[in-house]
């Protein structure tokens, strides 16, 4: 396990940069998780997309279809792949946890979908 510091406050991620505990997320480990991903500032487009992720999967305790996450959000038609490029970026900082079966692949480096394996 790992642990990331912010403004005096620990919070610990798995070895794959999953928060291991839900009920840690907040904004301000948001910021902390899209720094250990390489964004130094998260955009008010990029919490939105987050805060829907979230609310998404504590409802539904699935990953929301990309699409769906932009029409919902009021954003361009691609906005998980323009705001984080890899939509598993975007899941992280999210605070949720990793699916098991599932893992993003892209044939471009842009453009990215879920894929089932076993």
């Amino acid at each position: 396990m790992k642990t990331l510091e912010f403004k005096g406050n620990k919070i610990f991620v798995d070895e794959n940069g999953y928060l291991t505990n839900q009920d840690d997320w907040n904004e301000d480990v948001a910021k902390a998780l899209a720094s250990q991903e390489g964004i130094d500032e998260l955009s008010a487009e990029q919490f939105e997309i987050i805060r829907f992720m979230r609310e998404y999967f504590i409802k539904y305790k699935v990953f929301p279809i990309l699409n769906n996450v932009c029409r919902i959000t009021h954003q361009p038609k691609e906005c998980v792949n323009e705001q984080f490029v890899n939509p598993e970026k975007a899941w992280k900082i999210a605070g949720l946890p990793k699916q098991d079966g599932v893992h993003f692949v892209t044939l471009d480096g842009k453009h990215y979908f879920m894929e089932p394996y076993c």
